[in-house]
């Protein structure tokens, strides 16, 4: 007799039984389908929360212990915020500063004649400037060119008022992740399908993907900073320090990169006529610092994931282009915890 059986009523048949049990099974499943709807716009905030709380809960441990729950974990997220939006407002403005004076320089010389004038100095450049006097209208295209980034920057302010949502959620759970930690683990390993023992395995699991994503994040961002600071000191660019740390802050970033310096500045010295160092920019930034964020973030990271350096890259390339940036971190995750629950079965199968 089970517990909703009322005493005295006959004994449900085994298949009423398997019947109920479908049924209770199945409106499980629908209703957490619905929630994994609900939360699904607010994955990219959850996820960079919780990256957020895994680096930096040493740190705020301590400030616990002498602030207390609720206001340690207040002043951990200030701490946080003025840590990330800091560098990343001083980027952006330096970089618009930048777009803008760059946008009127290309202006003026298009305008000015001095682009033609360039190609007819210089006599094995006749062919090009005879074609592109045959196909285009400079003038026109410098107009379409001003309306296309007209439109791409009112594209970018609507995006940046989103990404500025997502932040301001992220520090909002990043608030929640902080002080209710030990509630939630507790949580998870009475909801988990898996032993207490096993779930911490995979708690584990997951903290330890986040540090090596994150810190392999930092070692290729500072690697791609020193290279490209390296060749805009070769080339002669002004403060060639202070691109590198440009350039370093960008490649954090999963949709930017180096690549919004140094083809923009390769761009500027094929204008200059300095076609060799333009060639050579072009060279080093697309083969060198671009590569070596495929190459050597998958090796940074594939032993403490414990995973091959190819699945390793897979599962970054794949997550980003599944979830977006926030698919950097879910997707190494995704798969090293579908190795490790695979390993949870494999010995259940053999016991």
């Amino acid at each position: 007799m089970t517990d909703e059986t009322p005493p005295g009523a006959p004994e449900p048949t085994r298949a009423a039984v398997d019947i109920f049990v479908l049924a209770r099974l199945g409106l499980t499943l629908v209703f957490v389908a619905v929630t994994l709807l609900l939360a699904a716009p607010f994955l990219s905030s959850l996820t960079w929360a919780l990256v957020l709380a895994v680096v930096f809960l040493r740190p705020h441990r301590a400030i616990e212990a002498v602030m207390g729950r609720s206001f340690g974990a207040a002043l951990s997220v200030l701490i946080v915020a003025l840590i990330i939006v800091g560098p990343l407002a001083f980027v952006s403005e330096r970089l618009i500063n930048e777009a803008v004076e760059g946008a009127a320089y290309i202006q003026q010389e298009v305008t000015q004649g001095k682009w033609v004038d360039f190609l007819k100095a210089h006599p094995w450049l006749e062919t090009v400037n005879n074609w592109i006097e045959g196909q285009f209208d400079l003038q026109d295209v410098l107009s379409r060119v001003g309306a296309f980034l007209t439109n791409a920057g009112a594209l970018f302010i609507r995006q940046s008022t989103g990404q500025a949502l997502t932040v301001l959620l992220s520090f909002y759970m990043l608030f929640f992740f902080l002080r209710d930690r030990k509630a939630g683990v507790e949580a998870l390993l009475r909801l988990s399908p898996f032993s207490d023992i096993e779930t911490r395995k995979l708690i584990v699991r997951i903290r330890d993907t986040i540090y090596a994503i994150i810190y392999g994040t930092l070692a290729v961002a500072a690697l791609q900073g020193a290279l490209g600071g390296f060749i805009f000191w070769w080339l002669n660019f002004p403060s060639p320090v202070f691109w590198a740390l440009i350039m370093g802050l960008l490649a954090i970033v999963p949709v930017l990169g180096t690549f919004v310096v140094w083809v923009p500045a390769t761009i500027f010295l094929a204008i200059e006529g300095r076609w060799a160092d333009a060639l050579t920019l072009g060279l080093w930034g697309g083969v060198v610092i671009a590569s070596s964020d495929n190459l050597v973030r998958p090796l940074l990271i594939s032993d403490t994931l414990r995973l091959h350096t190819a699945p390793a890259f897979i599962a970054m390339l794949g997550g980003i282009q599944l979830f977006g940036p926030s698919g950097l971190v879910l997707g190494p995750i995704a798969m090293t915890t579908t190795s490790l629950m695979l390993e949870f079965w494999r010995r259940r199968a053999n016991a």
